[in-house]
Parts: structure tokens; sequence; C-alpha cells
């Protein structure tokens, strides 16, 4: 082993071991248990210690001498730099002030979503579990007292997201207390160990989550932006300039991505139409996708039936992987469907990694609210996106890469958020190559999620840059394709996270433009399954690296 390569495994390894230290929750999702009876720290205090890591970590990469690395090894210097200088930017501009407030996964969600991940089987579990419990007033009070930092500066939520983080919290806090989340789900407990938690549930983290409440009803409501789109925020363009490379690692102009979406959902359009046209449609694509939504046989009655659909389209999956991949994730995969408390709140369908000590399988979230719109068409291609091949696989073999070092197999994906989902995407379009579609309709449903998602170029953009109103965005994705339902969500989604909804279709089509590239390269000797185990064989990556270093991994035929 080199001393260079030594400085690079031994700062990566400092700055995971810190990541896991001031965000204990993250150590509790791997499986790590050592802080499982912390919360992380969202005061002052707390986040200048998560600001100097971030700084420390990029200037200690920029220092390492990039000569004598080997590829992996310039990766991570390259990935630790990056995510240091990111966050640092982020810190700049105050997005914590953003962050406090979402219905996706803002902080009361936190302990609900913990007791899918933290058992309380022995003593010692119920214990660290317990503490943590203790632990969340002072962890909410902080996030109030950013609240407060927003309403002065001017960085609020816009509207819609306190609105809807508003009724979340209250029907959280409405559901009597036998039927609490926390206690109801937590995983291994006796009945004398959740009427403890019960308890504390009771004394301790509804008055908190009431309190944090009480500001989000009061002031900050009346303070929230009118307009959805972070260009109505203080320095709105520079947020979502850093939005966009945060999320995709891409330098790129919105308008630019505009106008991709423009191109591509064009271009999707005519694949529809060759569908409709043989199903006696002729170029009505609507027409036929009204066929499709009024067919009794393409809508589950009950959300178990949603579940049992999407449980055996990952079978079928697994049942035809080995013909396209070399290797296969070791981690088994649960199909579940989304808690009642955030259904109405949550996307159609998502995906949650195992656990690094193999002790949790994967599980994949089916949505059933709403069970009239969640049609079987378009469970399909979510399932291939989310579940297998698409995320399972590429976050589990990342977890299982034992030739990886712990921060590349674990915490890469602060900074390949578009490589992961891009491969998400590309997924869907590799199932109809595999033959997992059942019928033209379920092709149908595919291109339409493929449409989703060149609209959301069109529409993240639109709200956030272009001074688009909620309204135009919901009705741009029903044209596109969505229920009214799916519409309305996805908008108030894009609205929370400026910039996320563009790392699909910009991942997908670098994955797929690597491809073409080496299929000309190589012709006939181009080996598929090779090129899908190299793609996913060195975890998450920044797309720019991907470019760089795929075609050397994918070996020119001799």
């Amino acid at each position: 082993m080199t001393d260079d390569r030594s400085t690079v495994d031994a700062l990566s390894d400092r700055y995971w071991e810190s990541i896991l230290e001031l965000d204990p929750t993250t150590a509790t999702f791997y499986g790590d248990e050592r802080y499982a009876d912390r919360l992380e720290d969202p005061s002052p205090a707390g986040r200048a210690r998560v600001r100097d890591l971030m700084a420390r970590t990029a200037a200690e990469a920029m220092a390492i001498p990039v000569d004598g690395l080997s590829t992996e090894e310039r990766i991570t210097r390259d990935m630790l730099r990056v995510i240091g200088e990111l966050r640092v930017e982020e810190d700049d501009q105050g997005l914590h002030q953003l962050r406090v407030v979402d219905q996706m996964g803002g902080p009361q969600q936190l302990l609900p979503q913990l007791t899918q991940f933290q058992p309380v089987d022995t003593p010692e579990r119920l214990e660290a579990f317990i503490a943590r419990l203790h632990a969340y007033p002072a962890f909410m009070a902080a996030n109030a007292d950013i609240l407060r930092e927003a309403i002065g500066t001017g960085l609020t939520a816009p509207s819609i997201v306190t609105e809807r983080t508003i009724a979340q919290i209250e029907r959280m806090l409405e559901i009597p207390i036998d039927e609490a989340i926390v206690p109801a789900s937590v995983k291994g407990a006796s009945d004398a160990d959740r009427e403890r938690i019960r308890d504390v549930v009771r004394d301790v983290v509804y008055p908190a989550d009431r309190a944090f409440l009480d500001v989000l009803r009061g002031e900050y409501r009346h303070a929230s932006r009118e307009e959805p789109g972070i260009w109505s925020a203080p320095n709105g363009e520079a947020i979502y300039r850093t939005a966009i490379r945060s999320w995709t690692t891409l330098e790129m102009d919105p308008r630019e991505i505009h106008q991709i979406g423009m191109d591509e959902l064009e271009t999707i359009e005519d694949e529809r139409r060759v569908i409709a046209r043989a199903a006696g449609f002729g170029e009505d694509t609507a027409a036929y996708r009204a066929s499709l939504d009024a067919d009794d046989a393409n809508t589950p009655r009950t959300k178990d039936q949603l579940v049992q659909r999407a449980a055996e389209d990952v079978e079928r999956a697994m049942a035809a992987a080995p013909r396209y991949f070399g290797r296969l994730p070791v981690a088994g995969l649960d199909v579940r469907p989304v808690e009642e408390y955030k259904e109405r709140d949550a996307p159609f369908a998502y995906y949650y990694p195992p656990s690094a000590n193999g002790s949790r399988d994967g599980i994949y979230y089916a949505n059933g609210y709403d069970l009239p719109s969640r049609k079987y068409t378009k469970l399909a291609s979510t399932t291939y996106h989310e579940a297998a091949p698409g995320h399972h696989f590429q976050i589990a073999l990342e977890m299982e890469n034992t030739q990886l070092n712990t921060f590349r197999r674990l915490g890469a994906r602060a900074v390949g958020g578009a490589y992961v989902e891009g491969w998400g995407l590309y997924s869907e379009r590799l199932a109809d190559e595999m033959g997992l579609y059942r019928s033209e309709g379920e092709r149908f449903g595919m291109l339409d999620a493929q449409a989703w998602r060149a609209a959301r170029l069109v529409v993240d953009t639109g709200l956030h840059a272009l001074r688009w109103e909620r309204q135009r965005s919901i009705d741009f994705l029903r044209n596109a394709g969505l229920s009214e339902t799916d519409a309305v969500i996805e908008t108030d989604r894009y609205i929370c996270w400026p910039g996320q909804a563009l790392t699909y279709k910009l991942g997908q089509r670098q994955i797929e433009k690597l491809r073409r590239e080496l299929t000309e390269r190589d012709g006939a000797q181009f080996d598929l399954r090779e090129f899908h185990d190299q793609v996913l064989g060195h975890g998450s990556l920044p797309l720019a690296t991907l470019a760089r270093e795929l075609p050397t991994w994918v070996a020119t035929p001799a």
C-alpha cells in the first residue's frame, strides 16, 4: 500500500466516522448502533461542527497529490472535495432554513422512520431508543429556532410546503396515543416495552411536536413565500444553481435543461403513438391512456393486491437478471405498503437500502393512497426502477462491494444522486429489453414514466427559474400522462426539493450515451453484462467521473 493511498483512505475513514457521529440517525440507518441513543444537533453549534468537518475535508482532499493515485483513489479524493465544497456553499446560503419545513422528509418524520431501522429487542436497545425519545424535545426546539431564523431572513418555505407540513403533523398528533405511530411501529418490543414507549411518546414526543407545530402555524405560516419557486427567495437564483450542482454534479443552465426536457417529450410521444395506433386509437395517445385507466383489471382493489403485484414483478425481474448481469445483490428485497400517516404526501413508490451488516433486507414501498389512480400499467415500470433491476441492484451491490472503502460503499450517494436516479430510469428501459412488461399497456406505462421524468426537467426549471405558477406545473404533468393525484403530489415535491427532479433524466441520458459510445467502439463484441457490471461496480459516482472512467473499465475486446 502506497503512502498516497494510505492518505486517501485515512481521510475518507475520518470523514465517514465523523459523519456517523454528527448524524447518528444515519449510523442507525446503516445498522451501526454506537450512537443509537442520540439525535443530530440542528443548533448553530451542531451545524458549525458539520461545516468545520466539510471545510476541513475539502482542504485535506485538495492537499493530496493526484500523481500516483489509482483510479479508485483519485475518485475518492475528488468526491470528498466535491462533497465538502458543496456543503460549505450550502451552509453559506443558509439552506438549513429551507430544509426544516418539508412534507417529504422533515424533522417530524424522523422518529417514525427510525422505528423501521432501530429494533428494541434487547434491554440495551430499548434503553437506547428511550434515550433517543428523550432527546427529541431539544432536537425539535432547535428546529423551531431555525423556523424563527428563517422568518428573520425571509428564507422560508413556499406556502404549499408549509401547509402540507402543518397538515401532516396535525394528522400525526390526532392519532390517539393507544394507536400512536412510534409505539405501534417499533420492532421487537414486548407489550410492556411498548407501553413504556407509549408513555414517553405521550409525555415527551407529542408536546415537542406540538411546540414545533405552534411556531409553524403562527408567524411562520404568515411569513411563508407565496410563489412556489426558489427564485422568489432571497438569493434564490444562486441557490437554484447550487441545487443543480448538488443534485446532478453538473454545471448546466436551467434554460438548457428546460429545452432538453421539451425535446425528450417529443421523442417519447412518437413512441407512444406507435402503441396507440396498434391498439386502434390512431394518433390519440390520451384516448389510449384513458382506455387503460378505465379497465377494471388494471386497477388494484386493495393495498394487498398492489403490493402482491409489485412482489410478483420483483420475482420476475430477479429470474431474468442473470442474462443481463454478472453480479447480483446478496441482500433480499421486502415489498411493503407506504404507512398511512404519510401516504397522501408520499410518491407512488420508493426504496430503502438494506442495512450494512446484513441484518435487514432492502425495502420497496408501494403507495396505496387513492387506489383508483394506482394503475398496474404504471406500477410495473416503477417497480423495475425502485426495486429490481433498479435501485436495489445499484445500492445493494454498492454496499456489498468489499473493494470499496466504507465511505464509498455507504456515503458516496451524497454526491451521486444523478447516478443513482439515472440508473433507476435506465432500468425502466432495460426492463423492456429484458421482456418484463406483461403487455403493450405496461410498455405504454413505461413510456408515460419516461415522459414524466422528461417533464420533470421542464417543470423543475419552470418553477424555480422561469417563474411558473404551481397550477401550470400540475397541468403540464397531467398532459404528460400523470393522474391528477400524482401531478399534485409531484409538483409539491419539486417545490419542496429544488433540483432533485433533474437527477433522473440527466443521469439516464449519461448512461445511455456511454452505452452507445461503447457499442460503437466494440461492435458485435460489446458485452452488455460486462457493461452493467462495470456501471454498478464502483459505487455511486458523479456523472462526470462516470463518463471519464467507464470506457477504461469496459475494456476493448482483444
